[in-house]
Parts: C-alpha cells; sequence; structure tokens
C-alpha cells in the first residue's frame, strides 16, 4: 500500500492542455494577431510611461533650482547661466530674452507687455505639448485593449459552439479549449487596458502641477521684463514659508507704565 502512494507521488503531473501556449495554436490565426497586438500595446504603454516619468521628474527637479537660486542673480541672463542648457525654464527665459530684443526690431507699434506675454505662452505651449506627447496612445490603449480582447472572446466562443454543433453534444472536451482561449483573451485585454488608464490619468495630473509651476515662473519673467527688473520674486531661503512671501518676525507687544493720575499709558 504504501510503495503504491509512493509511486502515485512520484509520477510526473499530466501536462496542462488547455494553457496559454495550447490555446493560442488552437485559436489560429485571430488568435495570435490579438495576443501580439495586445502585446505590443502593453510595451509601448509601459515604454511611454517610464519616458514620461523620466521628464516630469526632471523638470520637478529643475523648478526646486529655480526657486532656490534663480532670483538670487541680479540679471535674466545670469540666471539663465545657473540652468541646465536644455532644461524647459531655461526656454521660458531664452525666449522672453529673445521676444524683448525682436520687440525693438518691430515695425508696427505693438505693446511690448502684449509682444512678451505672447511669446511666453507660445513657450509654455510648447513645452506641455511635448509633455503630454504619447498620452493620445496611452488613452487610446486604455479605450480599446479590452475590445480587441472581446473580439478575442468572441471569436474563441464561436468557435466552441462549432464544435458543440458538430459533435452533437456539449461535452467538455469539446468546448474546453475555446473557452479557455476566449477567456484568456479578454483577461489580456483588461490587463493591458488598466495600467495603460491609470498611468494616463497619473501622468496628466503630473503634467498640470507642472504646467501651472511653468506658468507662475513665465508670468515672473514677464514681470522682470516689464519693470526693467524692478520686480521679481524673492528666492525661496531660511526663514520662509513659500517662494516670494518671507516670514515677518513676531512683534513684542508694547510695554504698559501707569501716568499720573492712574491712568495707563504705552510707551
Amino acid at each position: 500500500m504504501l510503495t503504491t502512494i509512493l509511486a502515485a507521488g512520484a509520477a510526473p503531473a499530466a501536462e496542462n492542455p488547455y494553457g496559454l501556449w495550447e490555446a493560442l495554436q488552437q485559436g489560429g490565426v485571430i488568435a495570435w494577431s490579438v495576443f501580439i497586438i495586445l502585446v505590443t500595446f502593453l510595451f509601448f504603454s509601459l515604454f511611454i510611461m517610464f519616458v514620461k516619468l523620466f521628464e516630469q521628474q526632471k523638470i520637478m527637479a529643475q523648478a526646486k533650482r529655480v526657486r532656490a537660486t534663480f532670483w538670487q542673480s541680479n540679471s535674466l541672463r545670469e540666471g539663465a547661466a545657473k540652468l541646465e542648457k536644455n532644461s524647459a525654464y531655461r526656454q521660458v527665459v531664452d525666449d522672453g530674452l529673445a521676444a524683448q530684443d525682436q520687440h525693438k526690431l518691430l515695425t508696427d507699434p505693438v505693446e511690448a507687455h502684449d509682444w512678451l506675454h505672447g511669446s511666453l505662452a507660445r513657450s509654455e505651449a510648447q513645452i506641455n505639448s511635448s509633455l503630454n506627447g504619447g498620452l493620445a496612445f496611452l488613452a487610446t490603449v486604455g479605450s480599446t485593449a479590452p475590445f480587441i480582447g472581446l473580439f478575442g472572446t468572441v471569436i474563441g466562443i464561436y468557435r466552441a459552439l462549432i464544435k458543440i454543433g458538430a459533435s452533437g453534444q456539449a461535452s467538455i472536451d469539446a468546448v474546453a479549449g475555446p473557452v479557455g482561449e476566449a477567456l484568456i483573451m479578454t483577461a489580456l485585454g483588461l490587463v493591458v487596458a488598466v495600467p495603460a488608464v491609470l498611468a494616463y490619468n497619473w501622468l496628466q495630473r503630473r503634467n498640470k502641477a507642472i504646467a501651472e509651476e511653468l506658468s507662475a515662473f513665465s508670468n515672473d519673467v514677464l514681470g522682470f521684463l516689464a519693470s526693467n527688473g524692478a520686480v521679481k520674486p524673492v528666492a525661496m531661503r531660511a526663514g520662509t514659508t513659500k517662494p516670494g512671501v518671507a516670514t515677518a518676525p513676531a512683534t513684542k507687544p508694547a510695554a504698559t507704565t501707569t501716568a499720573a493720575g492712574g491712568i495707563p499709558t504705552r510707551s
């Protein structure tokens, strides 16, 4: 008896005839096409997500350096020299300085404020457009991947019904393969779509925060240029609660003394 149990335990497990590879082999060209499309979508979605995360993190790090050191400079050209050559904030400063130089060459009477504002807005739009590149693909994958998987599901169920009609009975052996293939395609479509949707929403939220920070910086540059350097924000330093706002020291209440006649007065 013990020998029989040990022999049964040592016997190799039977191969699974309903795995992913077997389902794809049974599904034929349609199953393989759906599988390749979804895997391609997944690969490019992950690639775009990591590339955009790297770009966003780089700009956020640049924003910290700008808040800490840029406005301590005496001029925009001096401050721009402290920034990375290809950084987004360096582009805004360079475009603002170029617009200031170009305004002197205009023959039509265009106000300097309007000309500088339009140039800086165009620079912001170009940066934001670059940050949003690739997000449309994530949105497309998130909306279409479930339906592509559903197409494979419909084909798998159709093949199961054909086998049932051909055999005349709904046996497990006849329908397990096609139904398993259908379920695999549905699951694969969800596996591709859900990360794409989550990545799209997350990256969009981070892009919105970057755009707000960049817009504030652009407005500060505009004020500096329009006032010939008279208006500029206070750089972040120790003792400040946020950029541009210094913490005022606490004032002590004035001491009270008693004057003649018992009337209290403040010194």
